[in-house]
């Protein structure tokens, strides 16, 4: 085939990205109306002067880690610059930990403490407050890791602050503790309601912002002065001096003080900082993970928290045959920096298996295609065949998971074998609930393991799929980490560290204990209990189980000067582990059994779960009452690494977003590059070379 001159592959680039970007130009010429839009979408400027499109100026983060609890404070700033009210709109992500529990408003000197409440309740108080003409401030919670925030009645001129708060526990896996603070919510696909690969919930309709920043290879978008200032601090005390104190994702300045004590700050940069997670890994001098007991005595309940070292990993005394399902996602939104990473992850994925395993590969988008109808032997030429199979993807379709899941758990296995499902994904979907209860339903065919790919990686699907199939979860930020966290995989399925693991208490009282069952334990990470005890604080927790080794037991004792008063933490701890327990049995019996239960913890631990809102109204009105001010949905930049192929191409107001399938992709190159070698065997007298 004759090469293409320089010129001609500049125009074959051009004639590429007007095919990608021309339906998203056509659609930023387009305004939302209304509801009608479930699907992302990008946001242009306003030329009306009178409305301030970008109402969020800045988000403040102070987090606070001492031990292994994190208490963090984020303020948001919104500000009208322009000449009428608005109603502000900002959708964010959250850590899936996070137990959410207050929210201040301040507007000017005056600052108004927020109520829980019942979700519908709230947004009736939301919605009252606004049409009397009083500032207003709702916050619900669309998914574990996913917030909204509406503020209403923000003058011209307005400054309004709002504070939230919430508590995490930090517990360490193979030494390393890791603080997230999740910046942006990625963009999800949301398929036709009727093949069940979609949802009716209005706040997938995100827009997300196009500017003119320029990109490199990774995706590292140049500041765009109209973007929201992002401001994080992180206040560390240990209980051991900290040996390394990294973050992967951000470069940070640090200052050590005296007694254990740090303070990590956002270097000065030249990209923006809050379009993926923020991540802060440390270790503590020896490494080791030291088990420990946490009570809290309270005037009405009283709470403890457990933390037991796990055995170390001991060499496999007995090599099981092992079989494979790789399920990988190819569409749209893994276009580009995604799939190349998850291209390399599998290659090392691939490379880890051992004659005797045997595997398939399964590559999802708007449909699904298997590498075989059946496991094949992990020989050389069938790692080759499969590798060949995904380089030839470009990332492009909807991420239609269900379909994927079902047929990969429908392909026959091998009784005599171990099974693992592994799914790599960046997870930008809208259906959890649904791929955690189909997974629970087979979950005595296999354990399921899940690898999140990306920046900004949908953790609420990674970690529930793993909890969901007993397996584990992983995030892969880039290529580099792509061989690191594949080793991790090996070295955890060899072996379990620990299995039928049963914990007891003696000479304590304890009831509502949290998880009720311990799964096996496959990493190097602490087993974790919550619970409530009564009653003189004495006795021991045993842990038993079984390792490599033989039989596992460690006792913890139990003595009274350990309770201490009134530490609200483990009750919020708590609380917020019962509803996520609650939550899973809830997918997967079905309906709403659990909605009273988990009401009754919001309100009474006053956190944000699926059924309460935090809402704050002013008593002050500042409006004309009955009027609304202009909604103004808050854009957010696309995650670091995120092709513009993970937003909709489609005018806004079409109900399925969609992106061309491969093959129509391939037409379409192929068309312009035969069009490009018809023009290279043209007359060479008349035009010269090309």
């Amino acid at each position: 085939m004759p090469y293409l001159p320089a010129r001609a592959v500049a125009t074959l680039r051009l004639l590429f990205a007007t095919l990608l970007l021309a339906p998203l130009a056509a659609q930023a010429q387009a305004e939302p109306d209304g509801d009608n839009s479930q699907s992302p979408y990008f946001s242009v400027h306003s030329d009306d002067p009178a409305n301030d499109r970008l109402p969020l100026k800045s988000t403040q983060v102070r987090a606070r880690v001492l031990g292994v609890i994190a208490d963090v404070t984020v303020t948001q700033h919104y500000r009208n610059e322009g000449s009428r009210p608005l109603e502000a709109q900002y959708v964010f992500p959250a850590s899936t930990r996070a137990a959410v529990y207050a929210m201040q408003v301040r507007i000017g000197e005056r600052q108004l403490n927020a109520s829980i409440r019942e979700k519908q309740q709230a947004k009736q108080e939301y919605e009252a407050g606004k049409l009397a003409g009083k500032t207003s401030a709702l916050l619900e919670q669309h998914r574990e890791n996913v917030f909204q925030m509406n503020v209403a009645n923000i003058l011209p001129g307005d400054e309004v602050a709002v504070e939230l708060h919430y508590t995490e526990l930090l517990v360490p896996t193979d030494g390393v503790y890791r603080f997230v603070f999740p910046t942006v919510v990625g963009p999800r696909y949301n398929g036709a309601l009727a093949t069940g690969s979609g949802t009716a919930e209005p706040w997938i309709a995100t827009p997300y912002q196009c500017t003119a920043a320029t990109t490199d290879a990774v995706g590292a978008a140049a500041i765009d002065e109209s973007a929201p200032v992002f401001d994080l601090q992180v206040q560390l005390a240990t209980p051991t001096p900290v040996r390394e104190l990294v973050s992967p994702s951000h470069a940070i300045d640090i200052d050590k003080g005296a007694d254990n004590q740090s303070r990590v700050r956002l270097a000065a940069a030249t990209t923006i900082a809050n379009d993926r997670d923020f991540i802060l890994d440390y270790r503590l001098a020896g490494d080791r993970i030291e088990s420990g007991l946490l009570l809290s005595k309270g005037s009405e309940e009283n709470f403890f928290l457990a933390l037991v070292a796990p055995p170390k990993a001991a060499p496999s005394q007995l090599i099981v045959p092992r079989e494979y399902l790789f399920v990988v996602d190819i569409s749209g939104s893994m276009h580009g920096f995604p799939l190349d990473t998850a291209k390399v992850l599998l290659q090392r994925l691939l490379a880890g298996l051992r004659p005797s395993d045997r595997f398939n590969v399964m590559l999802f988008s708007g449909s699904s295609s298997l590498l075989a109808p059946d496991s094949q032997p992990a020989n050389a030429d069938n790692i080759a065949r499969a590798l060949t199979l995904l380089d030839t993807e470009m990332g492009s379709g909807g991420t239609e998971l269900l379909p994927a899941l079902r047929q990969a758990l429908a392909v026959p296995g091998d009784q005599e074998r171990a099974r693992s499902f592994v799914v790599i994904t960046d997870g930008f979907v809208t259906v959890e609930r649904d791929a955690f209860e189909l997974v629970r339903k087979h979950l005595d065919q296999a354990n399921l393991f899940a690898f999140g790919i990306g920046s900004s990686v949908n953790r609420q699907l990674i970690e529930g799929l793993a909890r969901a199939g007993q397996g584990e979860p992983f995030v892969v930020l880039d290529k580099a980490s792509a061989a690191e966290q594949a080793e991790r995989f090996r070295r955890m399925i060899d072996a379990p560290l620990l299995t039928h693991v049963q914990a007891r208490f003696e000479g304590l009282d304890t009831y509502e204990v949290e998880p009720p069952a311990l799964p096996d334990l496959f990493a190097q990470r602490p087993l974790v209990l919550f619970g409530k005890w009564r009653g003189e604080a004495k006795g021991r927790l045993l842990i038993e189980g079984q390792q490599a080794g033989g039989a596992y037991r460690v006792e913890l004792p139990i003595r009274a000067d350990q309770a201490q008063a009134e530490n609200q933490a483990l009750a919020l701890l708590w609380a917020r582990h019962r509803v996520a327990s609650l939550t899973d049995q809830e997918t997967l019996e079905g309906d709403f059994a659990y909605s009273q239960a988990i009401l009754d913890l919001g309100l009474k631990y006053h956190l944000l779960t699926p059924y309460t809102s935090f809402v704050a109204v002013d008593e002050v009105v500042r409006t004309a009452p009955g009027t609304s001010p202009a909604a103004t949905p808050q854009p957010l930049p696309l995650p670091q690494g995120v092709s513009p192929l993970a937003v909709s191409p489609l005018t806004v107001g079409a109900a399925v977003p969609s992106t061309p399938e491969p093959s129509t992709w391939a037409m379409l190159l192929i068309a312009a590059l035969g069009g490009l070698l018809l023009h290279r065997r043209g007359p060479r007298g008349a035009g010269g070379t090309v």
